[in-house]
């Protein structure tokens, strides 16, 4: 009788016919050398999820995204049943050719391609801000004692110093990384809209050095970001008034950088400064405001004679003064390239 097969002895046999299985679950996946890999158990495109396609480890799989992981039986109920694994039981049994089981659900996956949004997104768009916003919640707050502090600390700022830990950031063990081909502790941030919502997850991958300091992984790309994050900043820091940005009183200053570790360097040399990240210098001109932001600082890079990075900025001043706000602009001393430069200087006659 195959009803007497459990759930081990059903993923077993899942296992041994894996590659013809994560086909039928995960159709818009692709093979990677030993494993199968996609966004997620969405289905969409993408390297976050891994499944096992051979040797003893077959039918294993993790998402280093969410934090969700399991044998074969497991993917066969996260992808059709929700989780339900009597219902994937009964789904696997008829799938291997052991008879029906007339008991079980049909199956009520998630749809691998997410509708559009009421917003206009596209539907990948929309995966991928789910993707995001999962990925940060999988990751560790705070960030207090954990290697990304010490990424920071490497870098001059000392967290402890600012007397409150941004939000914002967090830290994952095991954050995938497609240039490296498998995952990576990173420092992970969220970028979030004017509303607070989540758009977007930034990712710095970070690694040991010979002398067991923290500093960016040797790629090409350390730095990502998953989902778009166009107008939308990371929150780093709230200022002398510790109030949220949709409740910055009338006339409120905000200063505006490009990169987390400058932005960082600049609450630290300022605390009383609200203090953002936009993610890159093209965002800086898409930055949505509430309208009692009455005085922007940009802290701009030394970017030399680039013409494109000039009129970055210029398209930023520009809309903000458009806006009715006042601009400034702030830059580090010459010879330094960003603020955290100054931060890291020595001493004079040290």
């Amino acid at each position: 009788m195959t009803r007497g097969l459990d759930a081990r002895t059903l993923a077993g046999l899942l296992a041994q016919r894996v590659p013809e299985l994560v086909a039928e679950l995960l159709p818009h996946g692709r093979r990677d050398g030993p494993e199968w890999r996609c966004g997620s158990i969405s289905g969409e495109q993408g390297e976050s999820l891994g499944v096992r396609l051979s040797g003893g480890r077959a039918g294993v799989w993790s998402d280093f995204a969410s934090g969700e992981a399991g044998d074969a039986l497991d993917l066969v109920a996260a992808v059709n049943f929700g989780g339900d694994r009597r219902a994937a039981m009964g789904w696997a049994r008829r799938w291997l050719g052991l008879g029906d089981d007339a008991t079980t659900a049909e199956p009520v996956r998630r749809a691998h391609a997410p509708a559009a949004s009421a917003d206009g997104m596209d539907a990948e768009a929309v995966a991928k801000r789910r993707k995001a916003l999962a990925l940060f919640a999988a990751a560790r707050e705070p960030i207090t004692g954990t290697p990304a502090a010490h990424y920071l600390a490497a870098r001059g700022i000392h967290l402890a110093e600012l007397g409150r830990v941004p939000r914002a950031l967090r830290f994952h063990a095991a954050c995938w990384c497609g240039e490296a081909g498998g995952p990576l502790p990173a420092m992970l941030a969220a970028i979030t809209g004017p509303d607070g919502a989540h758009l977007a997850t930034h990712r710095t991958w970070i690694a040991q050095d010979a002398d067991g300091v923290w500093r960016k992984a040797k790629l090409k790309d350390a730095k990502r970001t998953l989902g778009s994050y166009a107008g939308g900043t990371i929150r780093l820091w709230r200022g002398a008034t510790a109030t949220p940005l949709a409740q910055a009183a009338p006339g409120a200053s905000v200063a505006l950088a490009e990169g987390i570790e400058t932005a960082l360097s600049v609450a630290l040399a300022c605390p009383e400064l609200r203090v953002l990240c936009a993610v890159s210098l093209g965002n800086l001109a898409r930055v949505a405001l509430p309208a009692n932001v009455a005085i922007v600082i940009l802290a701009a890079d030394n970017d030399g004679d680039n013409p494109s990075a000039a009129k970055a900025l210029a398209r930023a001043v520009e809309r903000f003064t458009a806006e009715g706000r006042e601009v400034r602009i702030a830059r580090p001393p010459e010879g330094m390239k960003d603020f955290n430069d100054v931060l890291t200087a020595p001493e004079p006659g040290a």
